[in-house]
């Protein structure tokens, strides 16, 4: 495990030592998750309840019926004190009261100086923090080292212009047919798929403000949507499926072999590259977002999962403790003064993290270098310093996805133009942007 080391870390120790001394003896946290790494999670409860003497009561639901299950108990009054949150939530939850604040919390504020900025700026809302990342992600682009071999490509293309160069070549040459993958179908996916076009096109949807640009020739949205156009479209180095293609199918489609590039989450490299699960394990690696356009940066889009507290246990002085202290625990060091629970949940279940110390862990360089290849964690870390959370992110963001997204399948579909669907999107964001005032 990754030790703390030096005065700083021994005065830490000490403080999480005392810490624990003043936890309220045989006290409870009542935590409440979903279904998933939860061998790890009761492991790290586990060590938690030695370490401080501390119970947990855990309680778990599926996914797709998790925000309901919580949301139920939180109207309802239930005794929860910590909760795991998407960042999409965030604003409405932080708007219903259903989320506390963690900015006077010194022993949780204190692992902003040791995170990517990205996922602190996802915990963020109107100017407070509501918790500690349980993990972060990206965007990433991969590409198929066989494929660019056979091709004659000396090194991953650094630009989207190279990108479609690289990939008429290898279409010319019949070594693809298809040669970018892209899952764009209207799913819970879409948004960061389209964000990171947006952003290596130096774009946004939305400025400083909260006000919509997306819908500004020279932001970057609507280049990102030409992009997608003419690559299906003009180039045609894009499936015409593609407006088919969920996250994991396209997943499946990159393992199969049959596609040179790709934009794939970063923890499913570890899939991509199992024997196993991909027929191009092996092959598969990652290069740095390409820039788009003459305002192109490296830029990606991230998400985060966080551990958040409820108003009723920072409410209670014994409550907010025990919270704070299994916060810490799991979202930060643990009372040996390491970031066991990021660790575990990359070397056993491959989930990224957003602690930057670990990026000099033996350990953690090495299950990188094992399925991502030589160099894979830096070009992981260097993006990761590339990435941007989502800024479409509001109390609206549910409502106005949906537009969003018939507007970017509009553009796929060949039905509109890329600056008409970028004015719907646009349109319908300061609609509810003034609705909600």
């Amino acid at each position: 495990m990754l030790a703390a080391t030096g005065s700083a870390a021994a005065l830490g120790a000490a403080g999480l030592g005392a810490r624990a001394a003043r936890a309220q003896a045989g006290g409870t946290v009542n935590f409440i998750g979903w279904s998933a790494a939860v061998d790890q999670v009761r492991a790290q409860i586990s060590a938690f309840e030695r370490a401080t003497g501390i119970r947990v009561n855990y309680e778990n639901f599926p996914w797709a019926q998790f925000r309901t299950a919580l949301v139920t108990r939180l109207v309802g009054n239930a005794p929860i004190d910590v909760s795991w949150i998407s960042d999409a939530w965030l604003p409405e939850f932080a708007e219903a009261g259903w989320l506390a604040n963690i900015d006077d919390i010194p022993e949780l504020m204190k692992y902003n100086a040791e995170a990517a900025e990205y996922c602190t700026q996802s915990m963020r809302y109107r100017g407070r923090q509501y918790g500690l990342a349980y993990y972060g992600d990206h965007m990433s682009f991969m590409v198929n080292a066989e494929l660019l071999q056979r091709a004659g490509i000396p090194q991953p293309p650094a630009t989207w212009d190279e990108v479609v160069q690289a990939s008429l070549r290898i279409k010319q040459q019949g070594i693809a047919e298809y040669p970018l993958l892209l899952s764009l179908a209207a799913d819970t996916w879409l948004i960061e798929f389209v964000s990171a076009l947006v952003f290596s096109h130096g774009g946004r949807f939305v400025d400083e403000r909260g006000e919509a640009v997306m819908a500004d020739p020279a932001r970057g949205a609507v280049r990102a949507a030409r992009f997608l156009r003419e690559a299906i479209h003009t180039h045609r180095i894009v499936s015409p499926g593609a407006v088919e293609t969920a996250e994991i199918n396209g997943l499946r489609a990159f393992g199969s072999g049959a596609h040179a590039f790709a934009i794939v989450p970063t923890y499913r490299i570890r899939a991509l590259n199992d024997p196993s699960q991909s027929q191009a394990a092996g092959r598969i690696r990652l290069a740095l977002m390409p820039k788009g356009g003459p305002e192109g940066t490296n830029e990606t889009c991230g998400w985060i999962r966080f551990y958040g507290m409820t108003p009723g246990a920072k409410n209670d002085r014994a409550r907010r403790e025990r919270a704070a202290r299994f916060i810490e625990f799991f979202g930060g060091r643990d009372t040996a003064g390491n970031y066991s629970m990021q660790k575990l949940l990359l070397t056993d279940l491959g989930l990224p993290f957003c602690t930057l110390p670990l990026n000099q862990d033996p350990e953690v360089q090495g299950f990188w270098t094992r399925w991502a290849g030589e160099g894979g964690g830096a070009v992981i870390a260097a993006q990761s310093a590339r990435t941007r959370k989502k800024d479409v992110i509001s109390p609206w963001f549910g409502e106005w996805v949906e537009t969003a997204n018939q507007a970017w399948q509009s553009v796929c579909l060949g039905r509109a133009e890329p600056e008409a669907a970028m004015r719907a999107a646009a349109a319908k964001w300061t609609e509810l942007r003034r609705a909600f005032r």
